[in-house]
Order: structure tokens, then sequence, then C-alpha cells
């Protein structure tokens, strides 16, 4: 099937290499000149696990073109695929100029018998919106708008994409629909469900799906909250709650809160629908509050255990490992607090370029044990696979004082305290060197703080 794809970015790169890979004729348009010459060189402007091979290999191929000329492509193809930015402002409102303008310039380009497709992260009742508009400037009704949103998360992209847990389809007639199902007939005969229903339908799965999972992390980091308080683990409580099959063990990992192009935005877009159409939707209102208040309690945990006018290193930027985003991540928010409070902050991440950007005063390392060096304080916001296997006696070596703080609870903490460092987890007990416990209880030689300092 041809297949034109409108938006060379995140969502739509990986749709367009993962179609291909399905045997699909594609072309990925996007208006940038500069990086649509880069991709038919196969050299991607994002950093993704796979996904430069699999468009180098697809491009190679024959069966993926990237190009600017939109209306052209479009007017030849079976299905148009809209993977356009849809940014939000401050109240959450998504602001839908991107994909209006994108259906304006080529609706009137488009066979009567091509389905529009949204892909973008859109409101409910959106593609019917977007109908309304395609018939106007095209002066008919020819056109079918449905919806199949994404389910990407940043660092496992195409395998989310390859081995999805579902498909999840809207179309409000049956041709849309059996022209999905065709698209994705490679996936769903390896046994890839598909759900279908209604464009609206598809829209709301995706915003709730979205604020279920963020609820469930901003839930542990509240339990998380609550161990810190009366001694308790939370990572023996995560395990304790996942293994019910109701509720399933991902997404309970306390931590630093949640960030990236999805959580915050979509969040936000759902509480906004809600207030908008009289259905308020509280319980992600106050998440929405919380994940913002988390960041700022964790930075003064930091200020608090760092002299004045000391330095911080800060391992990790991006908002999860995997991935070089870093829109909404902890350290966008933690690092100017920090800045704020005059202490001077190092810094290293294994993908740093969107950071510098994002980032100033900040000195950046190419190791980690380099940022660590002089440092007062170490904080680990990222839990890259590198950070895991830091050689702890070399870091607390560099460092000057003895604060680590491992906010994503990936090291140990009773190799952290044999080599000299108080070690801060979230929702667990701070875990000191006996030598610097004066008076407290041991654990197999090791100090045991009821609560972080």
């Amino acid at each position: 099937m041809k297949i034109v794809v409108l938006g060379a970015g995140y969502v739509g790169l990986t749709t367009s290499a993962c179609l291909a890979e399905l045997g699909h004729d594609l072309v990925c348009c996007d208006i940038d000149d500069a990086r649509v010459e880069a991709l038919n060189r196969a050299q991607i402007p994002i950093f993704e696990p796979g996904l430069s091979e699999l468009v180098g290999k697809q491009v190679a191929a024959g069966r993926l073109k990237f190009s600017t000329d939109a209306q052209t492509h479009a007017g030849r193809a079976d299905a148009v695929f809209l993977a356009v930015g849809t940014p939000s402002d401050e109240d959450g409102n998504i602001d839908l100029t991107y994909v209006e303008a994108a259906v304006a310039g080529i609706g009137p380009s488009l066979r009567p018998d091509t389905l529009l497709v949204v892909k973008s992260t859109v409101v409910a009742g959106t593609a019917r919106q977007l109908k309304e508009l395609v018939d106007a400037v095209r002066g008919d009704s020819a056109i079918a708008v449905a919806s199949n949103p994404e389910f990407l998360r940043e660092g496992s992209a195409i395998g989310d994409f390859m081995e999805a847990d579902r498909i999840v389809i809207g179309a409000d007639d049956a041709r849309s629909e059996a022209v999905l199902r065709e698209i994705y007939r490679p996936l769903t005969r390896r046994g890839v469900p598909l759900v279908a229903g209604k464009t609206v339908n598809a829209e709301l799965i995706k915003y709730a799906a979205n604020a279920l999972l963020a609820l469930k992390i901003g839930f542990i980091n509240d339990v998380a909250n609550l161990c810190e308080a009366v001694g308790g683990d939370v990572t023996a409580v995560a395990d304790g709650i996942g293994r019910d099959a109701r509720i399933g063990s991902a997404f309970l990992a306390a931590g630093p809160g949640f960030g990236g192009s999805c959580f915050p935005k979509d969040t936000r877009a759902f509480a906004s629908i809600g207030r908008r159409h009289g259905a308020p939707q509280p319980l992600v209102e106050a998440l929405i509050q919380g994940n913002d208040q988390r960041k700022a309690d964790l930075a003064q945990r930091i200020i608090a255990a760092a002299p004045s006018r000391g330095r911080v290193a800060i391992l990790g930027t991006s908002f999860k490992a995997n991935t070089d985003d870093v829109r909404e991540s902890a350290s966008l928010a933690i690092i100017p607090l920090l800045q704020q409070a005059g202490l001077e902050v190092h810094a290293h991440d294994p993908q740093p370029e969107a950071a510098k950007r994002q980032l100033t005063d900040v000195d950046w390392h190419d190791d980690p044990l380099a940022a660590c060096r002089d440092a007062d304080v170490t904080v680990i916001l990222t839990e890259w696979d590198e950070y895991r296997s830091l050689n702890l006696k070399r870091m607390a070596e560099t460092m000057h004082g003895h604060h680590l703080f491992d906010f994503r609870n990936i090291l140990s903490a009773e190799q952290a305290a044999r080599v000299g460092l108080h070690y801060h987890a979230i929702g667990r007990p701070d875990v000191l060197p006996k030598a610097k416990a004066r008076g407290q209880g041991t654990v197999a030689g090791l100090a045991v703080a009821a609560s972080p300092a």
C-alpha cells in the first residue's frame, strides 16, 4: 500500500520506518529541507535505539523516501498519516494549528478514496473536526478521517510498534476500518491484537491510558514518601503490589517524577478537556500538581545536603534512559533550583546534546566520574545502564563530599556505604558507613538512618 506520513519527528520517523518494514511503500514528508536531505542519507536527528539502522535499511531497499513535496505525494497515496506536532498551552489545551495546516495543504490534492489518518495525539472529537475541515477545503465529502493513536515509548519505540500490546484504530465508517486493518495485517497475523471503534473512542483511549500510567507513577512516589516517613522500603512494597495480576509491576518504580513528551502533555490535555466539557478529572489534576512539586522537593533535599556555594554532580539529564529527550525532565526543573541556591553544577549524560541546549551555566563532562570530581553531592537522575555499574570506590575517592542521592534506586546501598558514601535513596532509609553512624543501629555492619538527611 502507498502511504504518506506527514511529519518527520519522533512519531513520524518511527511510524514510517516500521510501516516500510511491514512492506508498505512509504514517503515521509517534512517542511524542513535540511532534515529531509539528511534523512534521505539515513541520518536521523534523534537518538532512538535501532531507528537509524531501520531507516537506513528501508531507504536502501527503496521502500522509504523523504520529501518536502507533501501535496504531490499525498495525491498518490492510499492513506496519509498525520504525525505533526500538537503543542499545548499552560492550561493543557492542544494547539491544532499544525494539524489543520497540514490538512488544508494536502486536502485538495487527495484522491477521493484516500484515507486520512490522525496519528498525532489529539483530544476527543478532533477526527470529526478535521473531517469538517477537509470537506470544506475540497468542497466535497469524499475524504474519510480515521484515528490511529501511537503508544510508543522513547527508548523502545521500534519494539513497541512491531510487538505492540494492541493496535487501536478509530473509524466512523466501515471502509476506513477495513483500510486500517489491511495496513496492519502483517502485525495482526503475528498475533498483535487490534482494537477497533469510533474515532472519539480511539482518541480517548490514548489519553486515558497515559493518564492511568502516569497515575501509577504518581501513586508509587507518594507511597515512597510514606515509606521514608515510617522506615519502609518502597522497592519491597512495589514488588508486593506489582505481583497482583490486577495491578502489574509496570510503572511502579519510584523516582523523580514523570517527564518526556507524552505524560506531562497528555495529562494536562486530559484534565483540560474534562474541565471544558464539565467532566473534571480531579485525580489527574492532583497528579499534575504533585508531579511538579516532587521535582522541587527533591531539589531541596540536595540543597540541604550541600554546603553553601558547593558543587553538585548530576548524572543523567534526559527524562529517562535510552533517549536524548529532556522535555519535562527532572533535570530541567532541579538544576535551575540548585543554581538559584548558589550551587555549582557539573553534569554527564550519554546523550547530552538536547540538554546542553536547554541548560545554561552547567559544566559538562564526557565521563561520569569526571563529573563527580570534587563534588560535594552526586545525584543520579536518569537510570542509564552505565550508571548501574559505576565504580563507587573511585567515585568516593574523587568526590570532595560524601553525599550520593540515587533518585532511581539503581545502586547498592551497602556498596555505597562500604566505600564511605552517605547513600540517599527514594522511599528507602539512608545508609551510612558504620563509622559515621554515631549511635544509630546497624544492619550488616552499616548504619541505617530513619529518614533522608
